[in-house]
């Protein structure tokens, strides 16, 4: 497994810790997090399937798929904080964190049990019809958030469980969205499009929502969405930016656009 290098050099010329090995990110407002993050954001942007091909590329190498998403679920969590604060809404009321089936519900449990662990009130949402995960990666990160007494989880397998947990979703902080990634195609199914529709109540009702990696339904390539599609204020994607987040109408749906690193090493990126 690598490690990451430790340096002499003066702290302006070394690159910043990775999320889940700084905690401090969890101090910093999302200004902080932009100027911490800042390199990431400068770099080119990719599309959704250089993307999956530099992911796969870096497990080549030897850096674990487990520990790309802790770094990234620890980054989304971050900025979940800082726009909570920001806002004024942390502690206001519990964190809503709705999570599919696939990877990026994996993500959006890295994302609970560290929010969890900075204080907040989580509210796990598993917006599928298996209670667990069927992926291994996805399901090892819902195990841990499973034995975590101190956050709330509720199964919603059908449309009509999703309408009974958005009652009372306006008094949310925050709605984050890890709910579907990249590889979207057409209508939305049942329960996620009425998952989408409950984030899209939530903000018309003035919650903030974070979108894990994509707004769930927009293409990261194209920006183009399916229908519905969410609508974040703030999208935390990782690695690289993604070409479809910065079309007019990717922008659109992304509000605004964090990049984060996530330990990918720039030899991915290439071949």
């Amino acid at each position: 497994m690598p490690t990451d290098a430790t340096s002499t050099a003066p702290e302006s010329d070394v690159a910043p810790r990775l999320p889940a090995d700084d905690p401090e990110i969890f101090s910093l407002d999302l200004r902080g997090l932009r100027r911490r993050w800042s390199a990431r954001a400068a770099l080119p942007a990719i599309s959704a399937e250089m993307m999956t091909g530099a992911d796969l590329k870096a497990q080549a190498l030897g850096y674990p798929q487990e520990r790309l998403m802790e770094h990234a679920g620890t980054a989304a969590a971050a900025a979940v904080r800082a726009l909570a604060v920001d806002l004024g809404r942390w502690g206001t009321g519990p964190i809503v964190i709705l999570c599919g089936p696939g990877n990026n519900g994996g993500d959006g449990y890295v994302v609970a049990r560290r929010l969890a662990l900075a204080g907040a009130r989580v509210i796990v949402g598993v917006v599928a019809s298996e209670s667990r995960p069927k992926g291994a990666l996805a399901a090892r990160n819902w195990d841990r958030v499973a034995r975590d007494t101190g956050i709330d989880k509720v199964h919603l397998p059908v449309a009509r469980d999703v309408a009974m947990f958005a009652r009372g979703i306006e008094k949310s902080a925050v709605v984050v969205d890890a709910l579907l990634g990249t590889g979207v195609r057409g209508t939305l199914r049942e329960p996620i499009r009425s998952a989408v529709e409950v984030i899209e109540r939530a903000r018309a009702a003035g919650v903030p929502v974070v979108a894990v990696d994509t707004p769930t339904a927009v293409d990261l390539s194209s920006g183009e969405p399916s229908d519905p599609a969410v609508r974040a204020d703030l999208t935390v994607t990782f690695h690289r930016p993604k070409t479809g987040l910065l079309t007019r109408r990717g922008a659109a749906y992304a509000g605004k656009v964090l990049v984060a690193p996530i330990g990918i090493p720039a030899a991915a990126d290439r071949g």
